[in-house]
């Protein structure tokens, strides 16, 4: 299979699943909305879908909707001065008495309607004569302030067209790599750094899947020799957009792997070494999984290695990060990261607490994976790599029984799709 048709199918695997339940529950609320302050049906008017959705962006998994409700210019009198929460409230409140069984919430910004696996974010808002809207902020007492998705949207569009379409796919192809390297960035910045790329260049201008490969290649480069920065200015609304964390090391990272796998074409390996970039939405060379590790020595193990982007969504929107207190009776106490910064590698019968921290606001729910690398591990049939659920306490106790380059990964879960996802690597002697 050429590198080209390789690039097609994992487009195609990252397409959206599930368009017609997101229409169906925008259209459910759009109707509430319509019937509270137009005394209307309609499951169409008044709303506009924004955010990657609304520009087209969006991949499989995708659990963070957004949608604006266009108020009756009529209305502006009842709430201009301090009603911003009364707005929220209100919207809420009319989407609650329609749907009485589905969890509604006010947030600062937005009415929160939570479905199983996805959510809706609802801004109500007041369109402006120049076609931007105000939407009601009731941080400090309240105020208005202005968004412009339409611009965005637009500009999308047609820089997608000068692009020869390769401009919303590159957006997919980034969410998949932030996905499966926990990535912790917004649509809207994913977005507007992949225009920013294609814009610095004409090389793409007629190109296609089979450049795909050196596309990704010389996006990663392009991220990874950005200065860091606070925000961006978006495409077509020149807002700012805020970076929460820095990416340009682990832009570093897929660009070294990009080279590899380009290195890799034509090889066997090619395939597995580009979803060591995207995961495991990149199409597997074979669709054969190995049920058994082979050692030299002829020792074999069985693969029970399970994978978490079986079983969840993906979403990735905040970071986490795991780190490992080191112990041993005798010994004073150390991290696991000070360790791998001094290239240390950990000796046998050490405990090891794994914990995390992250910038997830509200609760979630952890699943744990460690998995076991090397001769040892087979000789012993020991390669683990099932999935573990966290008992409350977003720790993991370990002890280091043999050597080997083993991995514990983690990932963290709101409404059933995973928001953040890290790994670490505890070399054993």
């Amino acid at each position: 299979m050429s590198i080209a048709d390789t690039f097609n199918d994992f487009l195609s695997n990252l397409a959206v699943d599930n368009a017609d339940t997101i229409s169906s529950r925008y259209g459910e609320i759009t109707a509430a909305l319509n019937k509270k302050f137009r005394d209307t049906e309609s499951k169409t008017a008044n709303s506009l879908q924004v955010g990657s959705y609304g520009r087209k962006t969006a991949i499989k998994g995708i659990s963070d909707l957004d949608m604006l409700y266009i108020m009756p210019a009529s209305k502006w009198d009842i709430y201009k001065d301090g009603g911003q929460s009364k707005l929220l409230r209100d919207a809420a409140n009319a989407i609650s008495s329609r749907y009485p069984t589905t969890l509604v919430k006010v947030d600062r910004l937005v009415v929160r309607v939570l479905y199983q696996n996805f959510h809706v974010e609802v801004q109500p808002v007041f369109q402006q004569a120049d076609d931007s809207f105000k939407y009601p902020d009731t941080y400090n007492d309240g105020s208005w302030k202005i968004t412009k998705p339409r611009e965005e949207i637009a500009a999308m569009k047609e820089f997608d067209v000068q692009k020869n379409s390769n401009l919303r796919r590159l957006c997919k192809m980034a969410r998949a790599w932030k996905n499966k390297h926990g990535v912790g960035m917004g649509g809207l910045l994913v977005d507007t750094l992949a225009h920013n790329f294609l814009n610095s260049t004409s090389y793409y201008d007629d190109k296609s899947y089979l450049y795909y490969d050196l596309m990704s290649r010389d996006f990663f480069g392009y991220l990874k020799d950005l200065p860091k920065q606070d925000y961006f200015a978006a495409l077509g609304s020149g807002q700012r957009v805020s970076v929460k964390k820095q990416f340009q090391r682990k832009a570093k990272k897929a660009y070294n792997l990009c080279v590899k796998a380009i290195e890799a074409e034509g090889k066997t390996t090619q395939n597995s070494k580009w979803r060591k970039v995207y995961g495991r939405p990149f199409p597997s060379a074979t669709e054969t999984l190995a049920k058994s590790f082979m050692a030299e020595d002829g020792s074999q193990a069985r693969n029970t290695e399970e994978f978490f982007e079986d079983q969840f969504a993906y979403d990735v929107r905040y970071n986490i990060k795991i780190d490992c207190e080191v112990t041993q009776d005798g010994f004073r106490p150390y991290f696991l990261t000070n360790a791998l910064a001094s290239r240390l590698r950990l000796k046998r019968d050490k405990s090891l607490r794994f914990f995390v921290t992250s910038d997830i606001p509200g609760e979630y729910t952890m699943f744990w994976k460690v998995l076991n690398r090397g001769p040892k591990a087979i000789k012993r049939d020991c390669i683990r790599g099932q999935l573990i659920p966290d008992r409350g306490k977003h720790t993991r106790t370990e002890s280091t029984n043999f050597f080997g380059d083993h991995i514990v990964e983690c990932v963290a879960l709101q409404n059933g799709v995973v928001v953040a996802t890290d790994r670490i690597v505890v070399p054993i002697d």
